[in-house]
């Protein structure tokens, strides 16, 4: 299939290496920064973590809010919408997520009280919608010495003791050994708030993948419905399920990391040139065609990635809608299906379609793209396997799941380095495969080809392993560990001492 949007191989070969190498010598001329192994230095807690929930339904709608932003700059402002029933005081209690001891979180301040009221459901609109139009609880400002991270606000009440989450990256410009990119689109696309609204959800007849329900930024996040069954992550979307293992470690390690958004990748592509590799985490299932163009030029210009995740840029979510105030970033609906139909076995028939996901990430997401499997090595004595003792045939047990990537594309230097068969629980099988291959600038894009990769490096407090069809992961384990530092370390990013 040939694209217009589509970055072809011979492209890729053919991109500037001056500009690459000019790009790496910025970075490695650029003074070290250990703000991270600083900032994990300060005292942590587990009181960010929530202790009673109640939910009813997708909702917890005694207390819930959201923010005006997915993510804000140190200095900046942010909104905050809140709702409580019955009419109530409410705080804010924010807290920086990262190692800190073990604790995973440090208190940075408290807002509030603030008197909260019910805020209105809003009614279904046209294709779906569900878009809150809240009057405005607090705009608090962002102090200018606050690290890039994720943030939770955890909202309490003096009505009752029930509690949740509101969640916001914080970023900066400074340049970084790694970006680390919330997939901040999936868990909107999976957000039931209120009900059943999610991307996926539906009028009658029902079609999970359609390119007619559109879902907004603008509600709270709901209890996430796939996997784990985790009421007290409500508020805070996927980011505790799936992604902040990753984070755990890193900042345990000391790793020079920068966090932001899906939608700062998609706005900011020269921030992409900032970091010597970039981290695409867990569930990171939707892309706009300009995130794809962004990290693929990015890479062009000597940019490593670490695709540590499944089923990653699978649907295309053109993110020009604009929300009732006119904002842009705000609403989501789903395009199509990067790939295109002619590789892919679906049945509704898409208005475009987008770019080969592989040419990008080595592999894509295979169909049936659900289930279970153990990580299998299939090239010993590769450099991103030194020093895990592991040799072909041996394997990391149900590390791959719950969705996988396969099928790897025919890229100058790729190697497949795990390989196997993935199980659903009603028998269907699929093939997963682990690739790396080399950018044009002794850069290196590694595909972990499973969500649950993250699962092999930490087990941050609250944390609830994953069970999906018939299989789970075991936990951390010392040869995912090893592969990941590995790989780091290829691309010139080693931990802050």
């Amino acid at each position: 299939m040939n694209l217009p949007s589509e970055i072809s191989r011979r492209r890729m070969l053919a991109l500037s290496a001056a500009g690459a190498v000019a790009s790496l010598a910025r970075l490695k001329a650029a003074p070290t920064s250990d703000v991270i192994r600083r900032e994990n230095a300060r005292p942590g807690t587990t009181a960010w973590q929530l202790t009673f929930v109640r939910t009813q339904g997708c909702r917890s709608a005694d207390i819930e809010g959201y923010c005006s932003d997915t993510s804000v700059r140190a200095g900046g402002r942010i909104g905050l919408f809140l709702s409580a029933q019955p009419a109530t005081e409410v705080s804010v209690d924010v807290y920086r997520l990262g190692w800190y001891g073990g604790k995973g979180g440090r208190h940075v301040a408290k807002f509030g009280p603030f008197k909260v009221s019910p805020q209105p459901v809003p009614p279904v609109g046209e294709n779906r919608l569900r878009e809150c139009r809240w009057q405005q609880t607090a705009e608090i400002e962002i102090p200018a010495d606050w690290v890039s991270g994720v943030y939770v606000g955890k909202l309490s009440c003096t009505a009752h003791r029930y509690e949740s989450y509101v969640i916001f990256v914080v970023r900066d410009d400074r340049t970084a050994d790694l970006l680390f990119q919330t997939s901040d689109t999936t868990w909107q696309a999976y957000n039931k708030w209120p009900e059943q609204h999610s991307l996926y959800d539906t009028d009658e007849p029902k079609r999970p993948w359609n390119a007619d329900t559109r879902v907004s930024y603008d509600r709270p996040y709901g209890l996430y419905p796939q996997v784990v069954n985790q009421p007290l992550s409500v508020g805070s979307g996927e980011f505790l399920l799936w992604e902040f293992p990753l984070c755990f470690w890193l900042e345990r390690e000391g790793y020079d990391v920068t966090y932001i958004s899906n939608i700062d990748t998609h706005a900011d592509p020269k921030g992409l040139d900032r970091a010597r590799c970039f981290l695409s985490v867990a569930h990171d299932e939707y892309w706009s065609l300009e995130m794809y163009e962004n990290v693929r030029a990015a890479v062009g210009r000597g940019l490593s990635v670490g695709f540590l995740c499944g089923n990653s840029v699978s649907g295309v979510v053109p993110l020009s809608l604009r929300n009732h105030a006119g904002r842009p970033h705000r609403l989501l609906y789903r395009q199509g299906m990067f790939g295109g139909a002619s590789s892919r076995n679906v049945t509704e028939r898409w208005e475009k379609h987008g770019p080969d996901e592989a040419l990008l990430i080595g592999a894509r997401t295979m169909f049936p793209a659900n289930g279970s499997g153990n990580w299998t090595v299939t090239r010993a004595g590769h450099w991103i396997l030194e020093g895990t003792g592991l040799r072909n045939g041996d394997f990391i047990p149900g590390l791959v799941g719950w969705e996988h990537h396969g099928d790897p594309a025919d890229l100058p230097g790729l190697e497949v380095i795990a390989a196997g068969e993935t199980m659903k629980a009603d028998g269907a099988r699929s093939t997963y495969a682990a690739t790396v291959y080399p950018g044009p600038a002794n850069n290196w894009v590694f595909n972990a080809a499973t969500i649950f990769w993250s699962m092999g490096l930490s087990q941050p407090p609250g944390l609830i392993p994953p069970y999906s069809h018939l299989g789970r992961p075991h936990g951390p384990d010392e040869r995912v560990q090893r592969i990941t530092t590995n790989f780091l370390r290829r691309c010139r990013v080693t931990p802050r001492s």
